[in-house]
């Protein structure tokens, strides 16, 4: 639960100290910086997921050819077209990401 709690806390920390350090001294309504965190946030979980998926897809297809050496050339064949489907989605996440950056004023 300690190691839960600090975690949050650095997260929060991580989070508001920039809302903090950009803050405006007007009262103006510049809505822009939901643009920017829509950006961030659209890069960061395409990244993360792809990450997650081409180690996945990395290892199961190491195991699998340790396991059936006869079988690599058809495993890598998948392996690679599985690779190329899965950064296909982080470029998409990076294509968001540029355009909801175009969006910031």
């Amino acid at each position: 639960m300690r190691k839960f709690a600090n975690l949050l806390f650095w997260t929060l920390v991580v989070f508001l100290v920039p809302v903090a350090a950009f803050a405006q001294d007007g009262g103006g309504s510049d809505a822009s910086w939901g643009y920017a965190l829509g950006a961030g946030i659209a890069i960061g979980f395409a990244g993360l997921g792809c990450g997650i998926g081409q180690g996945l897809t990395a290892g199961n297809t190491t195991a699998g050819i340790a396991r059936n050496p006869g079988a690599a050339g058809a495993m890598f064949t998948n392996f690679i077209l599985g690779m190329v489907l899965i950064e296909s989605i982080a470029i998409y996440g990076l294509v968001i990401g540029f355009l909801l950056q175009g969006k910031i004023q």
